[in-house]
């Protein structure tokens, strides 16, 4: 695509088309399937900003890549200030390996086997590995080096291979009483379809994300949300995890009660004050770690 073709509208297209990948990309950078959404979310602003301040695009994919990669870079240094950062030693020499088990490999790791590579090796082994990219359009990405590149790659998949080699029982994490009461309310009132009572719970200034679909904010505009909820019967709320924080489950009982989504609430007291609903964000269900309490 010539820089001459490429207007806001194309940019518009290709960034829906790429929303998936650029995603897989920023959860596993990030290790969450949430932050990673944020990750997107602020990488489409600043492509859309660019664009619009004049950019000049000569390949639009790998741009968009490399800003969602200078996203995640920044997003990682943000969570990382009160961290000890991590160290990696310099190689010179390497030899590529054959990718096509370390393909499968890096597709099965977990979120939480990506977090324990370095920001570099995470980068090389999604990008290559997860995503197809070539080791230059991967240099290209991330402004690595290729010798930096190959080094991450090779640590990255070993690495990868000493973790699927070890037992994955992680404890399910404990639910503060107060949260679970909360979000039991919520969910019972949901599926009762009681919606005058759930409204009754949320701020005047909420702030509801329907995300990869629309905002909403203020209590009269959140309210047409429930609506649509209620004129629908392919769900069912229950309690859990997603990558570690309380969550309620969207399950979907015409399809084996299958998790189809997930909603986050951030509390005032007892007064829902954000709500998350992460219904039409596939990608993200995909990636998270979703670990049911109930059923």
């Amino acid at each position: 695509m010539s820089t001459a073709k490429f207007d806001r509208a194309a940019l518009e297209a290709m960034l829906v088309d790429l929303r998936p990948k650029l995603h897989r990309y920023a959860a596993r950078m990030a290790g969450s399937a949430v932050e990673g959404e944020d990750i997107v979310q602020e990488a489409v602003v600043k492509a859309l900003g660019a664009h619009d301040g004049g950019a000049t695009v000569e390949r639009p994919e790998q741009w968009l890549f490399r800003i969602a990669h200078n996203a995640a870079q920044d997003h990682l240094r943000r969570r990382q200030r009160e961290r000890l950062r991590m160290t990696e030693a310099d190689m010179t020499e390497i030899e590529d390996l054959s990718a096509s088990a370390e393909t499968r490999l890096a597709a099965a790791a977990s979120l939480r086997s990506f977090m324990q590579l370095t920001p570099a090796q995470r980068s090389a082994v999604i990008l290559v590995d997860v995503l197809g990219l070539s080791l230059y359009e991967t240099c290209e990405v991330t402004g690595a080096t290729l010798a930096a590149t190959k080094a991450a790659l090779h640590r990255g998949r070993a690495e990868l291979k000493t973790l699927a080699a070890a037992p994955d029982d992680v404890p399910l994490p404990k639910l503060d009483p107060d949260e679970e009461r909360r979000l039991r309310r919520y969910i019972d009132l949901f599926n009762a379809r009681d919606f005058d009572a759930v409204r009754a719970l949320i701020a005047q200034d909420i702030e509801l994300e329907v995300v990869n679909r629309t905002r909403l904010s203020g209590k009269k505009q959140a309210s047409t949300y429930f609506g649509n909820y209620d004129r629908v019967s392919d769900w069912a709320l229950s309690l859990g995890f997603v990558d570690g924080q309380p969550a309620i489950l969207i399950r979907n009982p015409q399809a084996d009660d299958a998790v189809r989504g997930f909603v986050l609430i951030d509390w005032r007291g007892d007064e829902a004050v954000r709500i998350r609903d992460f219904r039409y964000a596939s990608y993200c269900v995909a990636d998270a770690d979703i670990r049911a309490i109930d059923g």
